[in-house]
């Protein structure tokens, strides 16, 4: 069923797939000429709408480039199997996606952060304490024990700099610590990440990556600082916070990403 959507909306694979992460949704509102559908008509699930995440495929034009655009995506914390974890990103896999840029809303632990900065995923640390490759691997997808030496595309991350210096973008770089949640982090906890290297955490992206290597995908990882994290921050952590600091800065992000779509 999508390679036929995909198809006959485009008569051609588009090259990229774009993740978004909560409050970023506004996104999609640059695309043209776009059609919307749903997760639970195209993968049999849906998404949490509660949390920012409207559970919508979005195909359309971007400055006449073709883009597959995902709103929103599943959570382990939302009781997922690891096959359920795997279904969509393999699914766009299958038929041809190359690219991948996943976003995301998460906490600062580099103090040297603000909410509303952008921090260019360099590599991450998985601390949910899953693989979604667990189970029977799919051999025409890659390899029963893929490599994860760089997960997150070195030549992406050099134009995505590129682009950033062109519109006066001061971009952040650093390490994304996999979080299970769905509740926030420790005091304790961030210490122990900071020690290890983390520079931002939250409860997504790491899942997606892993499923992404694993069938030869390149990947650009984009976090959205959205708020300072437990014990860092002086005040009690909230989602709320993080859908009000996505929406002020969507446009910031919105014309990097159509930047760097437009170098690929």
């Amino acid at each position: 069923m999508l390679k036929g959507l995909v198809m006959g909306k485009f008569g051609m694979i588009p090259e990229t797939l774009i993740i978004l992460g909560s409050g970023i949704g506004e996104f999609t509102e640059n695309l043209k000429r776009k059609t919307v559908v749903s997760y639970k008509d195209l993968f049999a699930f849906e998404s949490d709408q509660s949390i920012g995440h409207k559970g919508n495929l979005h195909l359309g034009f971007l400055e006449d480039i073709p883009l597959l655009v995902m709103e929103g995506r599943k959570h382990y914390y939302e009781d997922v199997t690891d096959a359920e974890m795997r279904k969509a990103i393999q699914s766009f896999a299958r038929i041809g996606v190359k690219n991948i840029i996943i976003t995301n809303a998460c906490g600062g632990m580099n103090e040297n952060f603000a909410p509303g900065d952008i921090m260019v995923i360099e590599d991450h640390i998985n601390m949910t304490g899953r693989n979604p490759l667990v189970g029977k691997n799919d051999d025409e997808l890659g390899s029963r024990f893929p490599d994860m030496s760089e997960p997150y595309d070195l030549e992406f991350r050099k134009k995505i700099d590129e682009a950033g210096e062109t519109l006066n973008i001061k971009l952040r770089h650093g390490i994304y610590v996999g979080y299970l949640g769905p509740s926030y982090e420790t005091k304790a906890e961030i210490r122990a990440f900071r020690i290890l290297g983390g520079d931002a955490v939250g409860m997504s992206t790491v899942p997606e990556v892993i499923v992404a290597r694993h069938a030869g995908m390149r990947v650009l990882g984009l976090s959205l600082i959205t708020n300072m994290s437990t014990g860092i921050s002086k005040q009690p952590l909230s989602h709320q916070e993080v859908l009000e600091i996505g929406k002020r800065t969507v446009g910031k992000l919105s014309g990097l990403l159509t930047s760097f779509i437009k170098k690929l």
